[in-house]
Order: C-alpha cells, then structure tokens, then sequence
C-alpha cells in the first residue's frame, strides 16, 4: 500500500499554526503529557550541552514530551557529529590524495553533511527551524506571560 501526500501535522501544531487548512481537527490524536524527557547519560558531551540549551524551551512550547525521547536523542546526537567533524575538517584538510594521486573529498566532509541534513529534519519537526517557527502561533497565555515577565 502506498501513501503519497505530506505527513499530516499533529494537532497541536495545526492549533499553534492557526489551522491554516481549516480542515477538521483531529481531537482524539493522543495528547502525550507536556514534560520534557530526562537526558541520557550516554550522550556525547556536545549532545547533552544541546539537550540542556533547547529542552527547557521546548517543553515552555509544549513541542517536547517524555514520549519524544528517541527523536530528540538522534536531533542532539547529530548536532554532536555535527560539530565534531566539523571542528576536525577546520584543522585538517577537506580533500586528501588518494595513492594513485586523485583528489577526493574526505570521508568526514559526507559524515557532517549526513549530520547536519538529520539535524535538520530533527529540527523541523519540534519548531526549530526559522520557517517551521514561522508557521506556529503561540497561545495568547504565553504570550501574555512572556509580556508579563518583560514588565517585571
């Protein structure tokens, strides 16, 4: 069976963006409690520094939920890779010579690219994006809180 089209939004996005489509919401899509999900220690460093920087905000949004885990594991994972290999591309070489004399890229050039198109998909789906952030439009209460907390 194949299914063509885009990947319906989650309800929650639809409300967030203003239901543009102004189809029918889906009001018995599950409704996963609002609370961030722990950090793993496994985690590289850089990963765990990502996770402690966005999670916080995201669970204000009520975009990140205990049953996100696994996605935003591998969206902090691949920023890690991500900013690894990039670190070591500036210090060595993007291209080598291979014994016959070509030149070629270096396996870590393919190795951040991959990262950084995770790290992008990841994004997207919690908001992460300017153009995914763009579509979004908070509920009046954080916005009033937000308001709220610049007058003190």
């Amino acid at each position: 069976m194949s299914i063509t089209g885009p990947r319906p939004k989650p309800t929650s996005i639809k409300i967030l963006e203003g239901n543009p489509g102004k189809r029918p919401l889906n009001l018995n899509e599950p409704k996963p409690t609002q609370i961030a999900p722990e950090c793993p220690k496994w985690l590289k460093p850089l990963a765990k520094k990502e996770w402690k920087r966005i999670s916080p905000e995201l669970e204000r949004l009520g975009l990140l939920t205990r049953i996100d885990r696994a996605i935003f594991i591998g969206y902090c994972q691949n920023y890690a890779i991500y900013v690894e290999t990039e670190k070591y591309l500036q210090e060595n070489r993007r291209v080598i010579k291979t014994k016959n004399g070509a030149i070629k890229s270096r396996p870590e050039v393919y190795i951040a690219k991959n990262a950084l198109n995770f790290v992008k998909a990841f994004a997207v789906e919690f908001g992460l994006t300017p153009s995914s952030r763009g579509r979004i439009s908070l509920p009046s209460e954080l916005i009033d809180d937000e308001f709220e907390a610049l007058l003190d």
